[in-house]
């Protein structure tokens, strides 16, 4: 109870408003001055940790205030005029909405000025990691079966075993989870596989999921099969505290979706020069310049940053398509038709 009374204390004072804020992790570091640091991030705690850790020895003077929610309640805090300083989002078609909007204010330093054109936008947009979405499977649930390397033989085993994979398969609700809708209309303007894929999933009364975190810990706890399109990050996090050898990450052959992680200083901000300075660490860590802070993967020192097919997804008007209203219920409506209407009791 007392956590939770911490939690609504935060969103009240972060939103100005009476409208309830869905924090799912808070971390508070003092600090030795009066200035106070407040990220919103839909990054988890313990990925983040180490960093906030790094760059609050480097600031002692600065308080930060870390707290985790979805890609959606991001974009709604932010757009309700939340007091934050810093917003970090995987859904990198939400945070260049806010700045096409006007919702962020415009930063330039040597550490954004050395990121390449693709990874940042106008000086208000700057991403600092390049992150593939993956599939993650049970090594036990696929005993004796071929392991997929593309999609088309993930449609074939999963199509010739409806028995084995029924009600064990997870993805994300794209009707609720922002960066699942980004992975899945990228892929569907991608390969063609997508919609294919989807009518199998469909049959096979697949468990839609918001996060990443949740369904890879549903392989490694035996409740799913395989978790499909799920962030690299975290699948390699759970895979290395994972002692069972359960989990098994497959990088798709085919395509690979390759997201980027953004960050943005908000309209709204207050402290505009701590969170210049903290979009400059996560740059620099981003490149592999604060050894020993980082648990992501780097912007610049992916393969599939250079490969035809599995580049990162570019920042620019285009991510914009899928949220046009009427796109972005065509999408859906057809979507639901393969991923919903087709499950069965």
């Amino acid at each position: 109870m007392r956590l939770a009374y911490l939690i609504g204390l935060i969103v009240t004072v972060w939103t100005g408003t009476a409208s309830s804020l869905d924090v799912e992790e808070y971390k508070r570091l003092e600090g030795t001055g009066e200035r106070v640091l407040r990220i919103l991030s839909t990054g988890d705690l313990a990925l983040f940790s180490p960093f906030l850790a790094s760059f609050h020895a480097r600031n002692p003077q600065i308080s930060i205030e870390y707290s985790v929610v979805s890609s959606g309640e991001l974009h709604r805090a932010i757009r309700d005029g939340a007091n934050v300083d810093v917003a970090i989002s995987s859904a990198m078609d939400l945070q260049f909405q806010l700045v096409n909007d006007g919702l962020a204010k415009s930063y330039r330093s040597a550490q954004t000025a050395s990121l390449p054109d693709w990874a940042r936008w106008r000086d208000q947009i700057f991403a600092f990691t390049a992150e593939p979405a993956v599939v993650v499977i049970s090594a036990e649930r696929f005993q004796g079966l071929p392991i997929p390397e593309t999609r088309q033989e993930v449609i074939s085993v999963l199509r010739d075993n409806p028995d084995r994979f029924k009600g064990a398969i997870g993805t994300y609700d794209v009707r609720d989870s922002g960066l699942g809708y980004l992975f899945a209309t990228q892929e569907a303007r991608s390969t063609d596989a997508y919609w294919r894929l989807s009518e199998v999933l469909g049959r096979l009364a697949p468990r839609l999921y918001c996060c990443s975190g949740q369904m890879i810990e549903d392989v490694a706890n035996g409740q799913l099969a395989l978790a499909y399109n799920v962030l690299g990050s975290y699948a390699a996090e759970q895979a290395a505290n994972e002692t069972s050898g359960r989990v098994q990450i497959l990088r798709m052959q085919d395509f690979s979706n390759v997201i980027l992680r953004t960050a943005i200083i908000p309209a709204t901000a207050q402290n505009i020069a701590a969170a210049g300075a903290f979009v400059d660490g996560l740059i620099a860590a981003g490149q592999g310049n604060r050894p020993g802070s980082w648990a992501l993967p780097l912007l610049d020192h992916t393969p599939e940053t250079t490969s035809p097919g599995f580049g990162p997804i570019r920042l620019g008007p285009a991510l914009m398509i899928y949220l046009d209203p009427l796109n972005k219920r065509a999408f859906l409506e057809e979507w639901e038709n393969a991923m919903v209407q087709r499950q069965t009791p």
